[in-house]
């Protein structure tokens, strides 16, 4: 009989170096989710959460692809933010089914461990989807320049999504360990040493209910 893998969940402010950490997790074979990809696979022709948005926002549908153009949202939620929990109210249980049918596949092929980035794990559900919590932390200002380096918001954009976040302090007290992602080499040290922590478990059978200690490497 198979065991469900211990869940790890990667979570962090924006800008803070998630998704890096998430695909180092990944270059050591552990399987990883990544909640944003799977909204974009929602989003896309024939995805469940098209028709979730085309009731709220019919016109971020793109007639042409029958996807979400999540430019057009962004701009229509900018203009009218009340619909932003409409949307969330829509979308969410979609994303949570994803992820679960994620973990039933991970399990499936025999993984020990399985790795799930979601950015907003404790504003949403309080991390009860993870074994261990990963935060994944930097300096406003190292966040503020790579979220405007990539292009995918200015600084005013950046500020507004900062603001709906809870404090980066919180999320580090709030983790099982934190990660300092400052250099891809710090990081990739804490990642050897959270697989590694999980991993020494005494008895593997019983090894979710192990106490995960608090690192800040």
């Amino acid at each position: 009989m198979s065991r469900r893998p211990f869940v790890v969940c990667v979570t962090g402010s924006i800008g803070a170096g998630k998704s890096t950490t998430a695909e180092l997790f990944a270059k050591r074979g552990v399987p990883v989710w990544d909640a944003d990809a799977a909204v974009g696979r929602l989003y896309s022709p024939g995805g469940a959460g098209v028709a979730a948005v085309r009731r709220i926002c019919p016109d971020a549908v793109s007639k042409s692809e029958g996807a979400i153009d999540r430019t057009i949202l962004r701009k229509l939620v900018k203009e009218s933010p009340a619909l932003l929990a409409e949307l969330e109210s829509a979308v969410h249980p979609l994303v949570r089914e994803d992820r679960k049918a994620f973990l039933r596949a991970a399990e499936r092929r025999g993984a020990d461990i399985a790795v799930v980035e979601i950015p907003l794990l404790f504003e949403t559900d309080g991390g009860a989807a993870a074994d261990a919590v990963v935060a994944v932390s930097a300096p406003a200002a190292v966040r503020r320049d790579r979220v405007l380096a990539r292009g995918s918001a200015d600084e005013a954009e950046f500020d507004a999504l900062d603001a709906r976040q809870l404090p980066d302090q919180v999320k580090r007290d709030r983790a099982d360990y934190v990660i300092e992602a400052t250099s891809l080499e710090a990081a990739s040290r804490a990642v050897d040493s959270i697989l590694s922590d999980i991993r020494k478990g005494e008895n593997p059978e019983c090894l979710k209910s192990c106490l995960i200690p608090k690192r800040r490497d």
